[in-house]
């Protein structure tokens, strides 16, 4: 997402002791992710100390990244190399580089296993390749709308769904033909899309609006149902791990909400200065890890305080935000 908004935070931070908050990580031992878009690197965070122990050299522009289907390697996607670094997620040693994988800037497996698909977010189109279980291999480069934005993949892989986070559109992608089967219109920048679990409804996150708008899309084509109202610029979801809640980031409001997923309503509001972009959830759902876009920081939020408990100095813009020990997605 490329909206350089610059949000001045005026956030009265509230840091709670650092005795509770080590202790709440002292059953995390994987390291903390931290994608730095402007500075093509990734900080890798201890979250027993909260300290940036090492920065990884990858290709220009890193914005997201996602774990492989063995949970041997994090991908990391970097949009103007055209590369995907492959990194140990325990270690944080690089494994590989793979190249000639045009603009991947956001990235998706299949929940099958199959398909590794990618969105070229300034080339326009939508790429679908094979997975053997190592390598990928372009199976078809789609055409989309304008800034093919985040990707969502149903639960029996059969669709693909992206938002067009500049010619205002979601697109749906049928995995089986590997072509578009329809698109709806959206509102102000579409940003990240999440699908429950049902598979009948998805949400879109208005960047350049004030919520979230809801879509059934059990049918043959999608209706938008309802709106629900967040905060300025949402952005990125990240489930709560309790099979109910989904937060969304609220970038030009620097804040976070957390959204029921069986009334489809707001039900709380979290502090998150500097622009939060993604985020991760701790194993046992107390804290939530944002990278705040135009601070430089790694944002720590607990979640039953509802108070800013740390920041950790990274990069410039970071965007992506990914731990092994995380709740589930």
């Amino acid at each position: 997402m490329k909206l350089f908004v610059r949000c001045v935070a005026s956030w009265g931070l509230v840091f709670a002791a650092a005795a509770p908050l080590a202790a709440q990580a002292q059953s995390q031992s994987s390291p903390i992710f931290v994608l730095n878009s402007l500075d093509a690197s990734v900080s890798v965070v201890d979250p027993a100390t909260w300290l940036e122990t090492k920065r990884i050299p990858t290709g220009k522009e890193p914005h997201h990244l996602y774990l492989t289907p063995d949970e041997k390697s994090l991908i990391i996607a970097n949009a103007l190399a055209d590369t995907l670094t492959f990194v140990d997620p325990k270690t944080a040693e690089v494994q590989r580089v793979v190249r000639d994988i045009l603009d991947p800037y956001q990235l998706r497996f299949s929940p099958d296993m199959k398909w590794f698909v990618t969105a070229a977010n300034r080339l326009n189109h939508i790429d679908i390749y094979r997975w053997d279980g190592k390598d990928i291999t372009l199976a078809k480069r789609i055409s989309t709308g304008k800034t093919p934005s985040h990707l969502w993949i149903d639960s029996k892989s059969t669709t693909i769904y992206s938002t067009m986070q500049d010619s205002d559109e979601l697109v749906a992608v049928d995995l089986a033909t590997q072509t578009i089967k329809w698109r709806t219109p959206t509102g102000s920048m579409p940003a990240d899309v999440f699908g429950t679990a049902d598979d009948k409804t998805l949400l879109v996150g208005l960047t350049g609006g004030e919520g979230v708008e809801v879509y059934d899309v059990s049918g043959k084509t999608p209706v938008r149902t309802k709106v629900i109202t967040t905060a300025k610029g949402s952005h990125a979801f990240r489930s709560a791990g309790d099979k109910r809640h989904v937060y969304v980031s609220n970038r030009v409001s620097n804040s976070i909400s957390k959204i029921d997923l069986q009334t489809l309503e707001s039900v709380a509001t979290y502090p998150a200065p500097g622009g939060p972009d993604c985020m991760d959830v701790s194993a046992d759902g107390k804290l939530l890890y944002v990278g705040s876009r135009w601070a430089r920081k790694l944002t720590v939020v607990d979640v039953e305080s509802k108070k800013v408990v740390r920041q950790i100095n990274v990069g410039r813009s970071p965007h992506g935000v990914w731990t092994l020990d995380h709740a589930p997605r």
